[in-house]
């Protein structure tokens, strides 16, 4: 009997033993406590957004030619209506001075055909009045009321060479403005295709040429953004807006929506967007702006201050959490009603209590309802 005590007593220690060693062990997870705070229900942009200059203007001459003029560097600052760009344009140039010798040349053979004309119409004055003294016939009268008809009819058709004479001046220069390129506003030269003496080359219809001088003006900026289709229903303009830059990490800038597209692009077909342009609040303390910057815009459409909120990565589908028992070590499933809700947390309406602890790291194997747990400090500190 001994015997068989002592056997039964090394079995027990040895099932105690294969119990201990090959029970499951606590999953390790992290835990977050619902406490109270600010959520906001708000719209992300789909892909990264533009920096855009309120004025940019890409400019080509209209036709093309040897480049004879260039006025300007890249980054250069330049005023409104300063001359950028000039092609070879001598011929032009000579049309102009023969243009203004022929006003020239008119003007004088309209001096001479307009004094003619004024000596002419005293003639038949006075033959009028000889006539009318008896001193000359009728037909003599009628041929010096002839003769000043037709001068004062060369006079007037000299004058009509002045104009056409003009006017073919302001075609030559019309011509001249053909090749010249001329800042439409001031701003900032931001790139400039083609050297000095090289042919410049206008785009024509359905080929995309690159221009001759893309002008920009940086003193006034605002962020191009895609939204989603679904979501520009919601999109109102001046709606609150946070900008985030990727060349300013870890900066808010506040700003508002100034427009909303009318239309839907569709670039890519399984990814339809709505492009809105939102305005920078305080330029002024934005930092340093450039034209090109990659942004992200967080319209924000709604929001609550002190409500409890939760991580909304720990939602599972159904608008269940796992939540804490601490009493007993395991997890349970709890479902909840949610309020406002945006990427970071969700307003818990319903289902719980502050205080309680839910798990947040829904991606460990084995984190499910009624599974043993213990909170991972290390994690959660390096959360926090």
């Amino acid at each position: 009997m001994r015997r068989i005590a002592i056997i039964f007593a090394v079995i027990a220690l040895i099932g105690l033993g294969l119990f201990f060693f090959t029970r499951p062990k606590p999953i390790p997870v992290v835990l977050k406590e619902v406490a109270a705070g600010k959520v906001e229900a708000t719209l992300a942009n789909t892909r990264a957004g533009t920096v855009e200059a309120c004025l940019r203007t890409k400019l080509s001459t209209i036709v093309g030619g040897r480049i004879e003029y260039l006025g300007v560097k890249e980054g250069d600052k330049v005023k409104k209506g300063q001359l950028l760009l000039k092609l070879w344009n001598d011929d032009q140039q000579a049309n102009t001075a023969l243009a203004q010798a022929q006003i020239t040349l008119s003007a004088k053979r309209s001096e001479e055909a307009c004094i003619a004309a004024a000596n002419a119409e005293k003639e038949a004055k006075r033959q009028s009045e000889l006539r009318a003294r008896g001193f000359v016939s009728t037909s003599r009268e009628e041929t010096a009321r002839t003769d000043a008809e037709v001068r004062r009819a060369s006079c007037n058709t000299a004058k009509a060479d002045i104009a056409q004479a003009e006017a073919k001046l302001k075609s030559t220069r019309v011509e001249q403005g053909r090749v010249s390129l001329y800042a439409p506003f001031a701003g900032t030269v931001a790139k400039i295709v083609g050297e000095l003496g090289e042919y410049s080359t206008p785009s024509p219809p359905g080929v995309p040429t690159p221009p001759a001088i893309d002008l920009i003006d940086d003193s006034c900026l605002y962020v191009k953004a895609p939204m989603d289709e679904v979501d520009a229903p919601k999109i109102q303009i001046g709606q609150p807006v946070r900008i985030s830059l990727d060349a300013q990490p870890g900066k808010l800038l506040p700003g508002k929506v100034r427009r909303v597209a009318p239309y839907v692009s569709a670039l890519e077909k399984q990814a339809r967007t709505v492009d809105i342009e939102v305005d920078f609040d305080h330029p002024e303390t934005s930092g340093k702006l450039l034209v090109g910057y990659s942004a992200d815009v967080e319209i924000i459409l709604n929001g609550r201050d002190n409500v409890l909120r939760i991580p909304t990565a720990a939602i599972q589908e159904g608008s269940k959490v796992l939540v804490f028992n601490a009493e007993s070590g395991k997890l349970d499933e709890r479902p909840i009603k949610t309020g406002l809700s945006n990427w970071e947390y969700t307003e818990a309406l319903e289902g719980l209590s502050a205080g309680e602890r839910i798990v947040t790291s829904l991606d460990k194997e084995g984190v499910k309802a009624g599974a043993k747990v213990t909170p991972d400090e290390k994690a959660q500190a390096k959360a926090k």
